[in-house]
């Protein structure tokens, strides 16, 4: 496979990852998958093995997405979004090209493990809250039909 096929490959497996299966893929699985790319992006700029040069590439992508100044300002409903998207898709691209593939992988392997941490404390807090706010609830609204009743019997 030629290098103009490879990039057109792995282009549309980022627009469409599961391309195989019976289902679409959805806007929130892709923002999703570029927020663990973001995640993935950090470790590496971190990591001891990675070149100066890609450090610098993440960092310029890193730094470009959180600065007051850009091209197309945010502001813009559509657009502003898709240039930061733009950005960081192209940032990912030229890092993926130049860290080393152990690397990479290591650092996706650390991403994939923060995120299921991730979702086991998101689901420990919601068993958690869940029945906490359910009683709060119950326990205000019978002090407030209370309430109204002896309003009314004295009345």
């Amino acid at each position: 496979m030629d290098g103009e096929s490879l990039r057109r490959k792995s282009l549309r497996l980022f627009l469409r990852p599961n391309m195989a299966g019976p289902e679409p893929v959805t806007w929130t699985q892709r923002m999703q998958r570029l927020q663990k790319e973001a995640h993935v992006f950090y470790l590496v700029f971190r990591h001891p093995r990675t070149p100066w040069y890609a450090r610098l590439v993440a960092a310029c992508t890193a730094g470009y997405l959180v600065s007051p100044i850009q091209l197309i300002p945010n502001f813009i409903p559509v657009i502003g979004s898709l240039d930061d998207v733009l950005v960081l898709y192209v940032g990912m691209k030229l890092l993926q090209r130049m860290s080393p593939p152990d690397v990479l992988s290591e650092c996706r392997d650390c991403a994939d493990a923060a995120e299921s941490q991730r979702k086991e404390a998101s689901c420990w807090a919601a068993s958690v809250a869940l029945p906490i706010a359910v009683v709060t609830v119950w326990i205000l609204a019978a002090a407030s039909a209370s309430a109204l009743m002896a309003a009314y019997i004295y009345r």
